[in-house]
């Protein structure tokens, strides 16, 4: 892969890639926290290179968030999706689902999120404390070998070996002599060339030509320490698969019993006979130092007791002043003397835990000669040591060998084990993003049924519009975008039994809308009664459905939309200058693709009422010429109506009166209905009262 043909990487995060582990792998996964662990590269950055990755997959270089409120809709989502997440692979990977304009993405995302939502996947917290165990796994940093080193007189070899072992020195040998130094040097040489092969040289001299290719069985410390490092991360990833009956690629009870030959440290475990060098290493001072005091006490013990014509107190007191013993020992203590070394050649067997080839050594540890104190030899002690070093460090390396060796066999399927697991908490996370939100997935209906001149399809899908005489406002206009002549053509939005996880009560709590828009159209409501939360919740089902994700409604289909413009109100009326750049945007909006979806809310804060009228009225004009689906939130619905040259459709989320001061509102948008306001509900309900002062409010209701 040429990572400068991704979209928007450039040389500097092209670099950065070649240095990362199986970077490929990573991108093609869309693993943001493997791409992360580069130092040039941040999370977002991450991020936007996989994203990449995915849109040059499908050449898809669509813009579908086109304004800062659809982004920041956007970012709820993942934010929603995120809180259900456990591992921080799965908190990142989420990321790489994006809303697009692609078919080919959606889908491809749609069967992802389908997949997952239909697997039995735990997502109460059964395995969420497992769960959190997993993270990806890590290749760790060797420290330098000084044991062994790499030999070979071809400089190539030498630059491509360089490269492959920086834990080990390599070194540029012109001949044997040269490699029988560096055998004096190093416990173990590891030559490149094969005619070095079948030479005599003394220690441990390996001839290896393919090493470059195998360097697991060179450095065996790298598979070692991989999996010591990695151990608690991939016990938890094999407790998930057990826990979920998710069918591993390896045999879990085979990679625990490997996992047990390795300490923390990347050590080999678990060997008899390792563990008996080892030991055996660490205490021969002491094993012999104690054998000293063995045969010495024993001496001394049987010089006390022995009635000779020098009294034992003071024979001992001479033999430690220095007199020769030979002369001083009597025949009669020769045996004494053979019993006590005995005693301590057997304890140096025995504490050490000599092998019969090894206990020549303790034979001659101390002299055949009397002598008072018995002291070793120090030149057999040493001999002994290097025997038991070199077999330890023989024996170490074979097992460190035999056992990388099991490891490297089982090192790729445990990546994708613990890979598969990091999947599993993506799945997881879309799965209770779900069900926590009673989601269902959306239909494009572009892509399935025609509908007939009158709009309906062949599906059972409720409509929403209301039986009222100024639902004929909106129905030659919606009939007009639903279809074209040859009724192919499908516009808008149909939301049934939508509810926005966005809104600061519980879920449970939220009422469930309908909504059905086709073309352009005006929303009116009283204030306070949800029209914001509407354009949110379209937006938000938008933006879901094109991320391929379920939607929290009962029933959507929707048209595949090239772009989601969404204009948050703005706060008050604008300078001229502000006024102007917004100007700026719409005529931009005006002129762009055709299909999109456009959400506006209080367009006519920008400046006066009767001035803004005009303006909203000529965008909606501009929009239904290139047929975009649009929402314009208004409270100017007859002013815009009758500044605009088409019949402009109005919807009302319509309050039906007043209790205790508190609106009653029918949440879901009435087709063809401008909505009452706040304060002619007011005026109605006095025009009810009794009392003369009702007729001053009938006659105020009558200019409403």
């Amino acid at each position: 892969m040429q990572f400068e043909d991704i979209p928007g990487v450039g040389p500097k995060t092209a670099a950065a890639l070649e240095e990362l582990d199986d970077a490929e792998r990573a991108l093609k996964d869309g693993d943001v926290a493997a791409l992360s662990r580069s130092p040039e590269i941040s999370d977002g950055r991450a991020t936007a290179v996989a994203r990449g990755v995915i849109r040059k997959r499908h050449n898809d270089d669509s813009n579908f968030l086109a304004t800062r409120r659809a982004r920041e809709i956007y970012q709820d989502v993942l934010a929603l999706l995120r809180d259900r997440a456990i591992t921080e692979y799965a908190t990142k990977r989420l990321a790489t689902l994006y809303p697009t304009a692609s078919s080919t993405r959606i889908e491809e995302a749609r069967a992802f999120v389908t997949a997952a939502t239909t697997t039995e996947i735990p997502i109460d917290d059964t395995i969420q404390e497992t769960l959190s165990g997993v993270e990806p796994l890590t290749t760790p940093t060797i420290s330098r070998i000084r044991d062994r080193c790499i030999a070979t007189s071809d400089p190539e070899r030498y630059a491509k070996a360089d490269d492959v072992f920086p834990e080990v020195s390599v070194e540029v040998v012109e001949d044997t002599r040269e490699l029988a130094e560096l055998a004096r040097s190093y416990s173990t040489v590891i030559a490149l060339d094969e005619r070095f092969a079948g030479i005599d040289i003394e220690g441990d001299v390996q001839i290896h030509p393919d090493a470059i290719d195998t360097p697991n069985k060179i450095v065996p410390e790298r598979v070692l320490q991989y999996f010591a490092t990695n151990r608690d991360r991939i016990l938890a990833a094999v407790k998930v698969h057990e826990q979920t009956n998710l069918d591993p690629p390896c045999s879990v009870s085979k990679l625990r019993d490997v996992l047990k030959k390795v300490d923390t440290d990347g050590t080999v475990v678990g060997d008899a006979e390792l563990t008996r060098l080892t030991t055996a290493v660490a205490d021969l001072d002491a094993a012999v130092s104690t054998a000293e005091s063995v045969a010495n006490d024993r001496l001394r013990e049987a010089i006390q007791q022995r009635d000779v014509t020098i009294e034992g107190t003071d024979f001992l007191s001479l033999v430690e002043q220095g007199a020769r013993v030979d002369s001083l020992f009597g025949r009669e203590l020769n045996d004494e003397y053979d019993a006590a070394v005995a005693a301590a050649r057997e304890h140096l067997i025995e504490a050490i835990e000599l092998r019969p080839s090894e206990a020549d050594f303790a034979e001659r540890a101390f002299p055949t000669d009397p002598t008072f104190p018995v002291e070793h030899e120090s030149s057999v002690i040493s001999r002994l040591r290097t025997e038991l070093t070199t077999a330890r460090d023989r024996k170490a390396a074979q097992r460190k060998r035999e056992v990388a060796d099991e490891l490297t066999t089982l090192q790729q399927p445990v990546q994708k084990l613990v890979r598969a697991v990091l999947e599993l908490d993506v799945e997881r996370a879309i799965a209770k993003f779900a069900h926590d939100f009673e989601c269902t997935m959306p239909t494009f209906i572009d892509d399935t049924e025609i509908p007939d001149q009158t709009g309906n399809t062949n599906r059972d899908t409720p409509d929403t519009a209301a039986d009222s005489p100024q639902s004929e406002i909106n129905s030659s206009s919606e009939a007009k975008h639903i279809t074209d002549s040859d009724g192919s053509l499908i516009r808008g939005f149909n939301i049934s039994g939508g509810r926005s996880p966005l809104l600061d009560v519980e879920f449970s709590a939220v009422e469930a809308i309908d909504y059905r828009v086709s073309g352009v159209t005006l929303l009116s409501g009283v204030k306070s009664g949800g029209k914001t939360s509407t354009l949110d919740l379209v937006a938000l089902i938008a933006i879901l459905a094109h991320m391929g994700l379920p939607v929290p409604a009962d029933n959507v289909r929707l048209e595949r939309f090239s772009e989601l413009h969404y204009y948050a109100k703005t706060q008050g009326t604008l300078d001229a200058g502000a006024f102007e750049s917004t100007l700026r945007d719409f005529r931009e909006l005006a002129d762009g693709a055709s299909n999109r979806l456009v959400l506006v809310d209080e367009l006519e804060s920008i400046t006066e009422p009767g001035a803004s009228a005009k303006i909203v009225a000529g965008i909606l004009e501009a929009l239904e010429d290139q047929s975009a689906t649009a929402v314009f939130v208004s409270h100017l619905a007859d002013e815009i109506r009758e500044a605009a040259d088409f019949s402009v459709a109005v919807d009302g989320i319509e309050a039906v009166g007043l209790e205790d001061g508190e609106l009653i509102v029918n949440r879901s948008p009435i087709k063809g209905r401008l909505a009452r306001s706040t304060p002619e509900l007011i005026v109605e309900k006095l025009a009810d009262s009794d009392g003369s002062e009702s007729q001053f409010y009938h006659r105020l209701l009558q200019k409403f």
